[in-house]
């Protein structure tokens, strides 16, 4: 067993070990836990997240134990590196790893658990979500402080981002789910405009989007959209396509 925890956290190392060991049986679920398993554990004042996730497949289980960290261990380290970088994330507490003679059994992490007004999904969804056009701004110039900064978040989809509200007209985002991520010198456009296309298949907010984009990069907004645009509908063009494929090969269910 690997324990590793925040410095800000080591009086507690009992707690989360037990949190940890009892998971199962303990907490109170968060989300659905179709594919990894969230819960809440109050720690001193403070409600924390911890997240338990999917049991590796058995080469999984060899590649996280010798050539790759696992996501926990990613999460944990990546979280840190992006409040280096004055980037929101929920504030990482610890992670643990649990192997046995073949490779990684199982890993969690833990972090603060943040209670948000709503998320990007919600601007998807809710077309007149009140000051949606303010939000929407703010989050591109979120989305654009990260390729300043050569944040790849490669999850940059729609449930990804909380959005808590600071005061009547300002907003804060936070980053969550982090274990894909890369860091760049520099970020070319190309890619830039490829890490937001998993955000909305919705023309509109894609407009709104290429405008504030524009304004702070200084690049053509019909460049910025045009692109934009492709990468957003080949994206949406191979998500409806495999829901198709799995729907006809789960067909008996």
């Amino acid at each position: 067993m690997n324990l590793h925890i925040n410095s800000q956290f080591e009086n507690f190392q009992s707690n989360l070990s037990n949190f940890i060991v009892n998971f199962k049986s303990t907490g109170t679920l968060f989300g659905d836990g179709k594919r990894n398993v969230i819960k809440l554990f109050e720690l001193n004042d403070k409600t924390i997240n911890i997240k338990s996730f999917k049991i590796p497949n058995l080469i999984n289980k060899i590649v996280y134990k010798y050539f790759r960290k696992s996501k926990a261990r990613r999460s944990f380290e990546y979280a840190t590196l992006l409040l280096e970088k004055g980037i929101g994330t929920p504030e990482p507490i610890a992670y643990l790893e649990n192997y046995n003679w073949i490779g990684l059994k199982d890993s969690y992490y833990a972090s603060e658990h943040l209670q948000c007004d709503l998320t990007y999904r919600e601007l998807v969804e809710i077309p007149d979500y009140r000051d949606h056009e303010n939000i929407l701004r703010q989050f591109t110039q979120f989305s654009y402080l990260l390729h300043q900064k050569g944040i790849e978040f490669k999850d940059h989809s729609p449930g990804n981002t909380l959005i808590k509200k600071r005061n009547q007209v300002q907003y804060d985002f936070f980053l969550v789910d982090l274990n894909r991520m890369e860091f760049h010198k520099a970020m070319p456009f190309e890619l830039r405009m490829k890490n937001l296309c998993r955000l909305t298949p919705v023309k509109e907010m894609v407009v709104v989007m290429s405008n504030e984009y524009a304004k702070l990069s200084g690049e053509s907004e019909g460049l910025i959209f045009e692109t934009l645009w492709k990468y957003t509908s080949d994206f949406q063009e191979k998500y409806w396509r495999k829901k198709r494929l799995k729907k006809k090969l789960k067909f008996w269910k």
